[in-house]
């Protein structure tokens, strides 16, 4: 990582965004957001955009330009997202000292704390479009979801790091290799294709223009079934009644088959090992340890295992199965507590 990325002030950002061809009046205000580095600046106009630093080594250029790639065809659809705004030269990155950044259109509006039951409907209507886009096109540099990806490849960056402390490694070690197989034995078979990879509430807008779907930072190659749990990730019962409201909207323009639906619970596994080897493989910028101080304590990595072998203890049993119609056995949808979409992002 350079230093201009863990040392970027104001000042560098509005030098950065200037020698791009903006007119600037000097303001330039931080966004929370602990992988990239984001900021909103004033135009001489009066309008705001936003300049989004990738964090380096991250993507390659290719990769990034993957993303931008998605954006531009679903905007080309019709379809309500933030893309990117082309530089001059028609070109929608840049790089300075080492770090690329691109420059984006600020969006109003605010995520919803709950959704009814028409907007639901109306999100996956949408989603479907999405993935009918996604389906489209190849995005050949960026990453798979599969096991190697989103669970060994983890596992591995922990373990070379030392972070897994020894009472719990083997432990540890024994519910990924478990998970990563259930999932490689239940995904064989089922598409991939572009999705947008982050989609919890927090990345959906609603405002007077309507839905807006943000941040395909996270954009990879998987299975449509992983963007429907993440925007709805509850597993009780009004959880998973939501999620079966959602696939009917979505049918309506793409199919969806119910047997999908067996990854959900393997893919929620990938989350929890995905979300704790991203914070280790961060944990030498100063945001990250006062971001979670608790991380890698003996308490943290025993219940993150506990958690985890419950967790696969679900799966291997079976209690994760569903219904025809998209559900969970009702007996024991009643029994889990409801989730948080907390549990699941981290982007901040």
């Amino acid at each position: 990582m350079t230093d201009f990325f863990l040392d970027l002030t104001p000042d560098r950002v509005l030098v950065a965004i200037e020698a791009a061809g903006y007119a600037l009046t000097g303001h330039c205000t931080p966004l929370t957001c602990l992988e990239n580095r984001v900021y909103d600046l004033r135009l001489e106009d009066g309008r705001h955009i936003v300049a989004k630093f990738y964090r380096p080594g991250r993507w390659t250029r290719e990769a990034v330009l993957d993303e931008h790639r998605f954006l531009a065809d679903l905007r080309e659809a019709e379809i309500p997202v933030c893309a990117p705004l082309p530089f001059a030269d028609g070109e929608t990155l840049r790089e300075v000292e080492g770090i690329q950044f691109a420059i984006w259109p600020r969006t109003g509006g605010r995520s919803p704390d709950e959704l009814s039951d028409g907007q639901i409907q109306i999100l996956g209507r949408l989603l479907a479009r999405i993935h009918n886009v996604g389906a489209a096109r190849e995005a050949p540099h960026r990453a798979r979801l599969d096991a190697p990806t989103s669970a060994l490849a983890p596992l591995e960056l922990l373990e070379r790091r030392s972070f897994l402390p020894p009472e719990v490694a083997r432990r540890y070690r024994s519910c990924v290799e478990q998970v990563a197989e259930i999932y490689t034995e239940r995904s064989r078979g089922i598409p991939v294709h572009r999705i947008h990879g982050d989609c919890h509430m927090g990345n959906i807008l609603h405002g007077d223009a309507g839905w807006f779907f943000l941040d395909f930072d996270d954009m990879v190659v998987g299975p449509a079934v992983h963007d429907v749990w993440m925007l709805l990730p509850g597993r009780d019962a009004e959880g998973l009644r939501q999620r079966s409201l959602l696939i009917d909207a979505y049918r309506q323009f793409r199919d969806f088959d119910s047997a999908w639906l067996r990854l959900v619970e393997p893919l929620r596994a990938f989350r929890f090992i995905f979300y704790a080897a991203w914070i280790a493989k961060r944990w030498e910028d100063s945001a990250f340890p006062a971001a979670f101080p608790h991380f890698g304590t003996a308490d943290y990595w025993e219940n993150e295992t506990r958690d985890l072998e419950e967790h696969v203890e679900r799966i291997a049993s079976g209690r994760d199965e569903v219904e025809p119609g998209g559900g969970r056995r009702r007996e024991d949808a009643e029994s889990d507590v409801e989730l948080s979409n907390e549990d699941f992002f981290w982007d901040l």
